[in-house]
């Protein structure tokens, strides 16, 4: 876990609030050697507001449950995770739901597809290697 690494700067730079993907958490969680450096760095930045959204929770339970990720002890733990880490949790509104199913198929899967839409909602960035984001109107950093 990297709850150390996460810390406040001094100055007065400008919050910024970046959407984490389920890979992205998994990963922070996991093994933080397989995120880019530069994604590193904007997460361990403490002035930046790190979200993860209920539909990542979401994804991880299924896919834990189905066989597919191995992350049964951070799915049991992650409200307490993302509390330690300085990460907040994001509802998913019924206008993001919406959105999410009315965005064009480029993306099959659902919970990519509810990301993009809440970043595209709150006009924020998702931070994710999946280039298939780039098809969305959304910014995506890594």
């Amino acid at each position: 876990m990297c709850s150390a690494h996460r810390s406040r700067a001094q100055g007065t730079r400008v919050r910024v609030k970046i959407l984490l993907d389920a890979q992205a958490v998994f990963w922070w969680y996991s093994d933080p050697a397989k995120i880019s450096k530069r994604a590193v760095s904007m997460i361990e930045d403490g002035e930046n507001t790190i979200l993860v959204s209920a539909a990542t929770a979401w994804e991880l339970a299924i896919k834990t449950a189905i066989g597919t990720l191995d992350a049964l002890s951070l799915v049991i733990d992650l409200p307490r995770y993302l509390a330690e880490e300085g990460f907040e949790e994001l509802p998913v509104s019924v206008s993001q739901a919406t959105r999410a199913g009315l965005l064009p198929l480029h993306h099959r899967d659902p919970f990519d597809r509810l990301l993009a839409a809440q970043a595209q909602d709150l006009s924020i960035p998702v931070l994710s290697n999946d280039r298939l984001f780039d098809l969305y109107d959304v910014k995506r950093l890594w």
